[in-house]
């Protein structure tokens, strides 16, 4: 049986016009000769009735008296109202479809309420209904945990649904519906000159998406790499057929991909970078320890022998910066700040990388705060006022509007 997952996330699900033109790559997918699960987001965002955000101002957002097991009940709504909504188009069009909840289409997950794991996908069920139908719409982002409570999968969640179905029901593909034509180069609404990617490995697009690219969530991802579904980030208005994502061994993927030094330039705003004097790694740990145990996430850590640096969220600044002076700390703030992440796989082992960052962007006046690196992405931390400027240096100097 050919089998294609395809998932529709918010904007594309979010009025009558959307719809149809989801509508248009399910009907073509079907002509096709394909059998097709469709995998739903809520709809629209913040604002519309049913999206995750308005729901979640139903109960006071943060400041709720329910338990996390009592908001992901509501939380899965939205997803459910979509795929009736989605299950009865097309139905009306003529397509043989019906329409399962994440429990129903055999997604059993952890009890981690709000950020539950995907355990298992049993496909008997879907699999039972392909005798029936020609569509088995989904509702994404939820499941249910062993005791029969609904769970939802965070933010993300219906992209990590779709992926887990495409694993379990062995997919020939798994489509990722979007607002954007593929992955691109850098934020469009940024960079001018940024590009569709025809392909790219698991890896890059998975490091993309970890530094910002907000396309497909990254769990989906490692899910569909583990066993080498390919996967096609596409428009749902355009026809055509957007940026595959697959393995760069050719044996493996039977598609040529030719390996590249920069994939992309990726990016996140809103961090504070705080420095934190410490005389001791005592003192060092300390810090960290404090930090953990009040739940705050760092990123882009720096260990010297006098001093820690770090960013955080601009939001957790207060608190992070309360908690570490109150315990005798000292410490400077830089407020407004970005990191900026160029992410290629063919980095690894290439001298002269770093070079050309730093060249490109003293070129422009632009201060580096904090740098790092991995194999296959190198970071810079700048200020947030720099940052359309840099990306579209960094996007010039490497070349990345040439095929």
């Amino acid at each position: 049986m050919n089998l294609i997952v395809q998932k529709f996330g918010g904007t594309s699900v979010q009025s009558e016009e959307t719809r149809k033109m989801a509508f248009r790559h399910i009907k073509r997918a079907t002509e096709s000769g394909y059998k097709v699960v469709v995998v739903v987001s809520a709809i629209g965002r913040l604002g519309d009735p049913y999206a995750t955000d308005t729901l979640l101002e139903l109960i006071g957002s943060k400041e709720t008296q329910l338990s996390s097991r009592e908001e992901d009940m509501l939380l899965s709504v939205g997803e459910t109202i979509s795929c009736a909504v989605f299950t009865n188009m097309l139905k009306k069009a003529g397509i043989n479809a019906i329409g399962f909840s994440g429990g129903q289409a055999g997604i059993f997950t952890t009890s981690e309420h709000l950020n539950a794991k995907i355990l298992e996908v049993d496909p008997k069920r879907i699999h039972a209904a392909f005798d029936q139908v020609d569509v088995v719409v989904v509702a994404g982002f939820q499941g249910v945990d062993e005791q029969g409570d609904i769970t939802t999968l965070g933010r993300g969640g219906s992209d990590t649904s779709a992926a887990a179905l495409g694993v379990a029901l062995q997919a020939d593909f798994v489509d990722i519906f979007t607002d954007v034509d593929g992955m691109m180069t850098a934020d469009p609404r940024i960079v001018e000159h940024a590009r569709s990617l025809p392909r790219v490995s698991y890896a890059e697009v998975s490091n993309m998406a970890y530094q910002g690219a907000k396309v497909i969530h990254p769990r989906a991802v490692e899910i569909a790499m583990t066993a080498k579904i390919p996967m096609r980030i596409r428009s749902t208005y355009l026809d055509g057929e957007g940026t595959l994502v697959t393995s760069l061994s050719n044996e493996e993927s039977h598609f040529d991909i030719k390996e590249r030094l920069v994939t992309g330039i990726a990016h996140v705003t809103n961090l504070t970078q705080i420095n934190v004097r410490v005389e001791s790694t005592d003192k060092q740990q300390e810090a960290f320890n404090l930090l953990a145990e009040h739940g705050i996430s760092l990123d882009f850590i720096s260990i010297g022998t006098k001093n820690i640096a770090f960013t955080v969220p601009e939001e957790k600044m207060k608190q992070t910066v309360a908690l570490l002076e109150e315990q005798g700390f000292s410490v400077f703030v830089t407020e407004h700040c970005a990191k900026v992440s160029i992410v290629g796989a063919g980095i690894t082992g290439v001298p002269g990388v770093t070079a050309k960052i730093v060249s490109a962007l003293a070129a422009q006046g632009i201060q580096i705060l904090q740098s790092a690196d991995s194999h296959t992405t190198i970071w810079v931390l700048i200020s947030e006022e720099d940052l359309i400027q840099a990306v579209n240096a960094l996007h010039d100097t490497f070349c990345l509007e040439i095929d």
